[in-house]
């Protein structure tokens, strides 16, 4: 008798304790989805990218540069249902960003352009890695969005710069001048030489 008193209290204490897990856990799952909701209407309210060209240097690259265009087209998409929606969205804007470095029209083929798109591809990165992270920091994504956004404006008009240089004339002899003043075409010298004097 004692042993089925015994059983019978130790499976009503286990009951109990499940019970106060499973309330505990429920607390914990509406503190969780609060905190989501929290985050994703914080980057709702910054998802907001400069997609369109900002000059007519980038209006023309849109048209002959696909790659450029495919990532234009990636950053004008905003997705609103979930976080999940926007991580998908963020990892497809990463992928276009990478594209970037491909086929780079042969007016922008400099390094100043380069080093712009490295920019760009960098900060979108940045931003695709922290809206994965299990405690997502919503104000940094907000912030990389607005940094990317500058980032963009810049390539922008460092590609509209460059064209403006191409469209100046080249002065007669200018370009021998160049390449007089061409330090890599320059011959080396072999350092100072040993003089012997005899006496």
């Amino acid at each position: 008798m004692k042993k089925i008193l015994s059983c019978l209290l130790g499976l009503v204490v286990l009951l109990f304790s499940c019970k106060d897990d499973n309330q505990q856990r429920l607390a914990e799952n509406k503190k969780e989805a609060a905190k989501k909701e929290i985050i994703f209407s914080q980057i709702e309210k910054g998802w907001i990218f400069y997609d369109s060209p900002i000059n007519e240097t980038a209006e023309e690259s849109e048209k002959t540069w696909n790659e450029f265009r495919m990532f234009l087209t990636e950053l004008s998409k905003k997705p609103k249902k979930s976080i999940e929606a926007f991580q998908q969205r963020a990892s497809a804007i990463s992928k276009a960003a990478m594209n970037l470095n491909n086929n780079i029209p042969i007016a922008f083929d400099q390094p100043q352009i380069k080093s712009r798109i490295s920019v760009v591809i960098t900060k979108v990165r940045m931003m695709d890695l922290y809206i994965h992270l299990d405690n997502i920091p919503a104000k940094k994504v907000v912030v990389l969005i607005s940094e990317i956004n500058r980032e963009l404006a810049t390539l922008q008009r460092e590609m509209d710069k460059t064209v403006e240089k191409s469209k100046i004339p080249v002065e007669e002899g200018e370009a021998d001048l160049k390449q007089m003043l061409d330090n890599t075409r320059a011959i080396p010298t072999t350092g100072p030489t040993n003089v012997i004097t005899i006496e």
